[in-house]
């Protein structure tokens, strides 16, 4: 464990800004750098080895500009029958996610990172699983969500912090934050296990 009294520089490698809100609750200072990466799967790559090695990379390439840091790099991919389920960056994509997810569960792969630039083997790394049932509801419910919310940059088109949470019949998960892109009770036992302190302890 590195002592606290040499606290590292903390930099969240994500330009999100769900993200940027759920660190901040920590208290903790820190910046927000964006990655520049091609997050496109690989051929024959399983859904969590996508967000597990998104999530290293990330940490890793804003590491590599910032010796000496902790970077969390976090990366999501939800899934339906074992299938991807991308951002739709539109309405009509958004609706035909919706549809094809109503009355199901959607499994989302929210993995993490924390590259620590101190240590000898500097990654942590942790998927954590939220499985989300939508409840069965009708075109024009949908249609109307998705005009009021447009959450076109998330996947499976529903912010489930704002009023995309009506979607939804059930959720089950370890971490709670983990379904808005950035587990914390994940995060801070892998802070603890760098150094960090919590509550000025």
């Amino acid at each position: 464990m590195i002592p606290s009294s040499a606290p590292a520089r903390l930099i969240l490698a994500s330009s999100s800004a769900y993200r940027r809100e759920l660190l901040s609750r920590l208290g903790l200072p820190f910046e927000a750098i964006a990655p520049q990466l091609d997050e496109t799967p690989l051929p024959g790559e399983a859904p969590q080895e996508t967000a597990l090695r998104l999530a290293r990379e990330k940490a890793a390439a804003v590491a590599a500009l910032h010796p000496g840091a902790l970077v969390i790099g976090s990366d999501q991919v939800a899934t339906l029958d074992g299938l991807q389920i991308g951002k739709p960056g539109d309405h009509a994509r958004a609706l035909a996610q919706l549809q094809l997810m109503r009355g199901r569960q959607v499994v989302f792969h929210t993995a993490l990172c924390l590259w620590d630039g101190r240590a000898d083997e500097p990654a942590q790394v942790e998927n954590v699983q939220v499985f989300v049932t939508f409840r069965d509801l009708p075109d024009e419910e949908l249609d109307a969500y998705l005009r009021i919310e447009q959450p076109y940059d998330c996947a499976g088109s529903a912010k489930n912090e704002g009023l995309g949470i009506a979607l939804l019949e059930r959720i089950d998960s370890t971490d709670p934050t983990a379904l808005t892109g950035l587990p914390l009770i994940a995060l801070t036992g892998m802070l603890r296990r760098a150094g960090v302190r919590f509550f000025g302890t």
